[in-house]
């Protein structure tokens, strides 16, 4: 079984009101056995669009189970409070078996 990506790109605009849904989402992803591989830290786009401010990559056991995270009651939580507080692009990409 192939696992499952979150690639992420994010800007955060209000930093405070980010802190909510940092608060927010290690719950869901957790329960959904994530593991960060990258969380921000230098980046650079060689093409395409700007540099995001954070780029964010996650790994899960499976594809589905990223589906699941991200559709979760948990993480529909965290998304709502992370509403005004950023720009956020994110891909749900399945890994190679």
């Amino acid at each position: 079984m192939a696992k499952g990506y979150w690639i992420a790109h994010v800007t955060v605009t209000a930093p405070e009101a980010y802190a909510a849904y940092q608060a927010l989402a290690p719950e869901a992803f957790q329960a959904h056995g994530a593991r960060f591989v990258a969380r921000g830290g230098h980046n650079q786009a060689l093409e395409g669009r700007a540099t995001p401010q954070r780029t964010v990559v996650i790994e899960f056991p499976s594809y589905q189970q990223a589906l699941d995270c991200y559709h979760s009651d948990a993480y529909r939580k965290a998304r709502a409070a992370r509403q005004d507080a950023a720009e956020v692009d994110i891909v749900i990409v399945e890994g190679v078996s």
